[in-house]
């Protein structure tokens, strides 16, 4: 047996490469899981390197700072061997968890496998020594020795891909270099050296031979420059990458200023600290003054107790805030402002900070004050107007009265005379026509006043004979039907739907109002109404007339409000498509046009079978109808 020691100062310097390679070993394996492919395999390489490397030199200065009283020599290929065995098995642990992630399956894999790469190189760094002696292992100690690795590296692995600040990846750093080299002083530990006989009387030297200390300074001093190049490649890489984060934020501020927005922060307390130039401008409070919660001080009094309420309740519950309240201008006037806030948590999920927007929708408040007068007084209006259309109703109703009795006279005194039959009937059919009008317009403005009080349209859906519905449409527009010289043919046997019955004689005199007036003069002139079954629970109405036509380029236009197409020779002002369409969409349809220049326009309207029971606005936009339908 030979009596052994270790020089303290070159196990201090092992114990201080291994903790050295392994801070620089997480550093570089914390940016693996962080970058792009390109670059996470440049990363995994210098960990491995950084790692392996590190703990090949801690374990080969501790080889040599072992005092065992012989000469000891190193056989290189089997040595560079152990260093490549380090390199390797390191690398692969930490291109798994790269391709893995870091879940406890994967990490249960690549502990191991690091942990047997280190002991592996161990092992085979000391098979690579050469004394005049025998080496045994003492095997209990060497498996402890093995495990320690295992834990170690797998404790090691961990910590990597944990986000941690620089203190904590130090201690991290010092407890892992610590255990690896407790590994390597264990299997030490499990080594037994004999010396040979011969010679014996000569191995009394206990102390390293100069070149031998040569050589632990010369390894210790490469371990050094290659992990501290490691970590300068580190910190350029950190320089990029807060440099990215600089211009990732200059972008976002811009963006918010795109938008009119000022950003702020506060704490995960809902603390607005530090330096908030945002709101401080719009605001005017100094820093002291928007301390804390010193904010809400230039909120609305009205609008105060809400924000904190609402924000208290936000931060508790770790939400997206959502809130509206005005703001002091440094003005001293108020402003109206949207807010949105988000929760900015760590990798743990703990908030650290909330991030935030106030946008300035002061105009937008004003716009829409604006449009409610506005629109308050249009239903004022159409109320007034409503109410005075009854009165010349009331008279044309009494006028037609007196018709009906002045026809009464006159078939009394005129007797049996042929031309008395003949008048009557006239007289009968045109009374008819005006009855049938005043009813219609009696509807309509029983609506109108209806809008003007609720705000709304609301529909009462019936179900419709739409061959009736459609003739009498077309009796009570035959005068201008013949004056134009033309007929209207509604196909017979429609189908009967549930729909508002005012809604859809709105729609479809409309249309059968506009294929008339624009019918083409030069030949007779047809309107035809027919339908068609789509699917089992909707059916399409077309309106087809051999009219001039409509140029394939306003075919959109025809549904805007205040726009119309072609010659503008016959009378209106644009907006009955454009209410056809609200109607439609109200009744849960859809209008389509095909039309071609010369040849005829068809519009199709397509219905459900069963009514859409909902309400709707009556005033379309300039963009086009956008109606907005709710269940009663």
């Amino acid at each position: 047996m030979v009596h052994t020691g270790y020089n303290p100062a070159l196990v201090a310097l092992s114990i201080s490469i291994a903790v050295f390679a392994s801070y620089t070993a997480l550093d570089l394996g914390a940016r693996v899981d962080a970058t792009g492919s390109k670059r996470r395999w440049g990363w995994i390489a210098g960990a491995a390197v950084a790692m392996g490397g590190g703990i090949w030199s801690m374990h080969f200065v501790g080889m040599l700072a072992f005092e065992m009283g012989m000469p000891a020599a190193y056989d290189l290929p089997i040595t560079a061997l152990s260093l490549i065995l380090a390199v390797i098995f390191t690398g692969a642990a930490f291109a798994w968890i790269s391709w893995r992630g870091a879940t406890g399956r994967s990490l249960l894999i690549a502990g191991p496998v690091m942990g047997l790469g280190v002991a592996a190189m161990h092992y085979t760094g000391m098979a690579a020594m050469r004394v005049p002696g025998n080496l045994a292992y003492h095997w209990p100690v060497v498996m402890v020795s093995v495990l320690i690795a295992v834990i170690a590296a797998t404790t090691a692995l961990w910590l990597t891909f944990r986000r941690n600040s620089v203190w904590q990846k130090l201690i991290a750093a010092v407890v892992m270099g610590i255990a690896v080299a407790g590994m390597h002083y264990t299997g030490m530990a499990a080594a037994t050296f004999t010396a040979e006989e011969l010679g014996t009387h000569a191995l009394h030297e206990a102390v390293l031979s100069h070149a031998q200390q040569n050589l632990a300074l010369g390894v210790s001093g490469a371990t050094f420059l290659i992990l501290f190049l490691a970590m300068l490649a580190s910190s350029f890489d950190q320089q990029r990458v807060q440099a990215e984060l600089r211009a990732s934020e200059a972008r976002f501020r811009a963006a918010v200023q795109a938008v009119r927005g000022v950003l702020w922060t506060n704490d995960a307390e809902g603390r607005m600290i530090g330096d908030q130039p945002g709101w401080s401008a719009i605001t005017g409070q100094t820093r002291a003054e928007y301390q804390g919660y010193g904010w809400a001080d230039a909120v609305h009094p009205d609008d105060k107790q809400a924000s904190i309420d609402a924000w208290n309740e936000t931060v508790r519950e770790r939400r997206t805030f959502v809130h509206e309240h005005r703001v002091r201008s440094a003005d001293g006037g108020w402003r109206h402002y949207a807010i949105r806030a988000v929760p900015v948590t760590d990798a743990r999920g703990a908030i650290r900070e909330w991030v935030g927007v106030h946008t300035d929708i002061t105009e937008q408040r004003l716009a829409e004050a604006e449009l409610r007068e506005s629109n308050e007084e249009i239903q004022r209006y159409a109320y007034i107007v409503s109410h005075d259309l009854r009165a010349p109703l009331v008279n044309v109703m009494g006028f037609t009265s007196e018709l009906d009795a002045t026809r009464e006279d006159v078939r009394a005194a005129l007797g049996d005379h042929p031309q008395t039959a003949r008048i009557d009937a006239d007289l009968e059919e045109a009374l008819g026509f005006i009855k049938a009008a005043v009813t219609r317009m009696e509807s309509l403005i029983a609506a109108i006043l209806k809008l003007s009080r609720e705000g709304r349209r609301t529909f009462a859906p019936e179900r419709l004979d739409m061959t009736a519905l459609l003739n009498r449409i077309a009796d009570a527009q035959r005068h201008q039907t013949e004056r134009a010289g033309a007929r209207v043919i509604v196909a017979p046997d429609l189908p009967v739907i549930e729909a508002d019955r005012l809604a859809v004689e709105q729609v479809f005199g409309n249309l059968i109002d506009n294929a008339v007036k624009y019918l083409d003069p030069a030949r007779p002139g047809r309107v035809e109404i027919r339908a068609d079954a789509v699917g089992g629970r909707r059916v399409c109405f077309s309106v087809i007339d051999n009219g001039r036509g409509i140029a394939a380029r306003d075919h959109a236009r025809v549904f805007e409000l205040f726009r119309r197409s072609g010659a503008q020779d016959k009378p209106g002002e644009g907006i009955g498509l454009a209410h056809v369409k609200a109607l439609v969409r109200s009744l849960g349809g859809r209008i389509h046009i095909d039309s071609e220049l010369g040849i005829g326009t068809t519009f199709s309207v397509t219905l459900p079978r069963e009514s859409v029971t909902g309400h709707a606005s009556s005033i379309p936009d300039r963009d086009g109808p956008r109606v907005r339908l709710a269940a009663e």
